[in-house]
């Protein structure tokens, strides 16, 4: 029953979930709501809500061929409802039926932004329900809200991914270019993902490229002192490349400037040429 391929957080999509799951409860008159995402193998529970009786718990992961979503993903309805899943042909003789000891369940596919299926947004109770299929078109409108909190989760990852723009040169040598705006959640990834880089790839030479940076609030960021007193007691060697002149001119900026250990740059390729290392055309 276990799905060993990690699967992504989706915090937003849980987040959302929850409240809907109020709402879809008291909709459909049903003790339990939950979300699933299908994996390689496996369906897994990412998020669920139980009103009175707890059934469905969040990581709950069942075999793929083993479950109701499997068939709900393959009808042609993208919809299974039943009043009692321990008479239905269709569910009566898989293993989860009796472990669960439910009666009543609908069931629909959910998709992603791009219509590629996600998993399923489903319902269950003890008691036998007769779900119509104005039941059933409620629950489908639910779960194309959720399309969109899926994508906008995936986005958020991507966006994550390129929230530390580190470049490898060559062995102990790599540019660190810091766009954009840095918040206080961005400072920690960068200084986390940095370090941990710099110690894990033997890193003896770093540079740090701020033409692109953006300062929000005109705050200067902090991670960067930080950042280059982590990597100077690490004993790397720490160049910054890019200092545009609007920077260096803002009160306070040449303060925190001159307080790092480093040495300052007119560009990435003059910093290379610093270290030795030559840009063959």
């Amino acid at each position: 029953m276990n799905d060993t391929q990690k699967m992504s957080t989706h915090d937003s999509l849980k987040a959302v979930s929850y409240k809907l799951f109020q709402v879809i409860s008291d909709e459909l008159d049903v003790n339990t709501a939950y979300v699933t995402q299908r994996g390689p193998t496996a369906m897994k529970v990412i998020s669920s809500f139980n009103k009175d009786h707890y059934i469905i718990p969040e990581g709950y992961a069942v075999d793929y061929d083993g479950t109701y979503c499997r068939l709900i993903i393959q009808s042609d309805q993208e919809a299974m409802r039943t009043k009692n899943l321990g008479s239905f042909t269709l569910t009566k003789d898989l293993e989860v039926t009796p472990q669960l000891e439910v009666k009543g369940f609908l069931g629909v596919t959910l998709r992603d932004f791009y219509g590629e299926v996600f998993g399923t947004l489903c319902v269950m109770d003890k008691e036998e329900k007769d779900f119509s299929d104005q039941d059933v078109h409620f629950l489908k409108q639910m779960a194309e809200v959720l399309s969109y909190v899926i994508h906008l989760d995936s986005t958020l990852a991507d966006i994550e991914l390129l929230s530390v723009p580190i470049i490898p040169i060559k062995k102990g040598l790599a540019i660190l270019s810091l766009q954009g705006n840095i918040n206080e959640s961005r400072s920690q990834k960068i200084m986390e993902d940095t370090l941990h880089y710099a110690a894990d790839k033997g890193i003896h030479s770093f540079i740090i490229d701020l033409s692109q940076l953006m300062l929000l609030e005109n705050q200067f960021p902090d991670v960067l002192k930080n950042l280059v007193s982590g990597l100077n007691v690490m004993g790397v060697q720490v160049m910054m490349t890019g200092l545009p002149p609007w920077l260096v001119q803002m009160p306070g900026v040449s303060e925190h400037l001159s307080q790092l250990k480093t040495e300052y740059v007119a560009d990435i390729e003059s910093a290379l040429n610093k270290i030795g290392y030559k840009l063959e055309k």
